[in-house]
């Protein structure tokens, strides 16, 4: 995941030419070529559009070069003031600028999703949510979602939603056809978590631990992930003694490196320095190593796409010594 519209994309040394027609293009260095590298051809099924005309691309989108994402519900009670608002977060940008529709029904997720598989290779699926004002937190919605479109293709399909109240919400989303879950803490440091998505942070940790440990027993060790954002304050030994907690409950830690949005309060904020990205991930990629928790063996989601996160690079043998 390239940022291209961001402060500090404008500020990079680094340049693309346009790309050739067959999507070849070279990357440029303050001017100077160091590398060739290629752009994906656009969808097949964006050309696509229901029978009542919503364009498919408004449904889902393609996210990597096999992954089918959503947002079902493009709204948010987190979002309704920055008060409560995740400083990061942009999920009312896409609906307001028109790209995307608030509510993506059930059917419509199952006529795009077969449309990209036919047509695209998707390989599986990411459902996420806005927070709905109600005690399964979006559960409910990606239930129903999930079902609709493993009726229609046999697809592996992620679920993402903050930890419903009732740990029952587990084994229906389980029931439905979700393979893998996301429950995403996102920063691991209460006071950060308090002032950077203090809506959220009404969750408080302690909920999402408890819920971890309710879920992997339901959909398996590494089906379960949190995504954890570094560069946002976190120190590294608060994420990698978190890390660890979670992956003693068989839960992937997916951490990223934060990039900003622009049009976010936190759109001028710095991205993470490579050095501390790796001073993270190396003794992470070792700790997931030895509980034999890899990206590949997840069976649909962030982890298993990988775009956002060099994380799956660290996981080998040879850096499984001087784990955390």
């Amino acid at each position: 995941m390239i940022p291209v519209h961001t402060a500090q994309a404008f500020e990079s040394p680094f340049m693309a030419e346009r790309p050739d027609a067959s999507g070849q293009s070279v990357l440029l260095r303050d001017g100077v070529p160091v590398a060739t590298i290629a752009f994906p051809a656009g969808p097949r099924f964006y050309q696509l559009q229901t029978a009542e005309g919503v364009p498919y691309s408004k449904i889902a989108v393609m996210h990597g070069s096999d992954v089918l994402a959503t947002t079902v519900l493009q709204t948010c009670i987190r979002y309704q003031s920055r008060t409560k608002t995740c400083q990061f977060c942009a999920i009312g940008q896409s609906l307001a600028a028109g790209r995307t529709i608030a509510h993506k029904q059930p059917a419509q997720l199952a006529e795009v999703a077969e449309a990209a598989v036919r047509l695209d290779g998707v390989r599986h699926m990411v459902m996420t949510t806005g927070t709905p004002a109600t005690s399964d937190r979006g559960a409910a919605v990606l239930a129903e979602s999930a079902f609709a479109v493993k009726a229609a293709v046999n697809l592996p399909i992620q679920a993402q939603c903050e930890p419903p109240d009732d740990d029952d919400w587990f084994a229906r989303m389980k029931a439905s056809g979700v393979d893998s879950l996301g429950m995403h803490l996102e920063i691991v440091t209460p006071e950060l978590r308090q002032r950077l998505m203090p809506g959220k942070a009404g969750v408080p940790v302690e909920r999402y631990m408890q819920a971890f440990a309710a879920a992997v027993p339901v959909f398996g060790r590494g089906q379960v992930s949190t995504y954890i954002l570094a560069g946002l304050g976190d120190s590294k030994e608060a994420i990698l003694g978190m890390a660890e907690l979670l992956i003693s409950l068989g839960v992937y830690p997916f951490v990223v490196p934060f990039v900003p949005i622009s049009g976010t309060p936190l759109e001028s904020h710095p991205t993470p320095d490579p050095s501390f990205m790796h001073a993270i991930l190396e003794p992470l990629g070792a700790m997931l190593w030895s509980a034999g928790l890899r990206s590949l063996d997840v069976k649909a989601g962030c982890a298993k796409c990988g775009a956002c996160s060099a994380l799956a690079s660290y996981e080998k043998p040879d850096r499984a010594v001087g784990a955390f």
